[in-house]
C-alpha cells in the first residue's frame, strides 16, 4: 500500500467542514494511519513551500498557513498518491471540475482547503516533516483485504 499526506488547509477549519473534506478520502477506502493537528510555524512553511519562498505571492501564503492549526493526515490505499491528487482537484479551485473537493467546496487557489503529495518521494518527506514515527500506526480493517480484492475481479 503506498501512502500520502494531506493538509487540511485553515478555510476548511474556518468553515467547519476539515472533517467532511477528510471522510470523503475514508469513504472511498484510503485508511487514516495517522493525523494531528499542526501549528504551521513560519520555518516549517518556508521548508514546506521551499518551492515558491521567492515567488511574490509567497508571503500570503505563508501569513494564510500560518493563521490557524493545519490538520495534517497520512492516507494509506492503492495507488493513494495520485488518486487523491485526481480527488482535489485543480488547485485553482474555480476550475476544479464537480466531483472534486475543492469543485465542490472552494473558488480559491490559495484558500482551496486542501494540500496533497504530488509524488511518492514528496510524501515520503512530508511524512517525515509532520510526523514522528510513532505517530504512525498499522492496523487492518475489517473487510479490508475483500475491498482492495474487488480491483482484481
Amino acid at each position: 500500500m503506498e501512502r500520502t499526506v494531506i493538509l487540511i488547509k485553515p478555510d476548511a477549519l474556518d468553515r467547519g467542514i476539515a472533517f467532511e473534506v477528510a471522510s470523503r478520502f475514508e469513504k472511498m477506502g484510503f485508511k487514516i494511519v495517522a493525523v494531528k493537528m499542526v501549528h504551521m510555524t513560519p520555518n516549517l512553511s518556508k521548508e514546506h513551500y521551499s518551492h515558491l519562498v521567492e515567488k511574490p505571492f509567497y508571503p500570503n501564503i505563508e501569513a494564510f498557513m500560518t493563521s490557524k492549526p493545519v490538520i495534517a493526515m497520512i492516507l494509506e490505499g492503492k495507488d493513494a498518491v495520485n488518486v487523491v491528487r485526481k480527488r482535489l482537484g485543480k488547485t485553482n479551485a474555480r476550475e476544479a471540475e464537480p466531483g472534486t473537493i475543492r469543485g465542490d467546496y472552494s473558488m480559491s487557489t490559495q484558500k482551496n482547503l486542501i494540500h496533497a503529495s504530488d509524488s511518492i518521494e514528496t510524501a515520503e518527506k512530508e511524512i517525515k516533516r509532520f510526523f514522528k514515527p510513532e505517530e504512525i500506526f498499522t492496523y487492518s480493517r475489517a473487510n479490508e483485504e475483500s475491498f482492495y480484492a474487488r480491483d482484481e475481479l
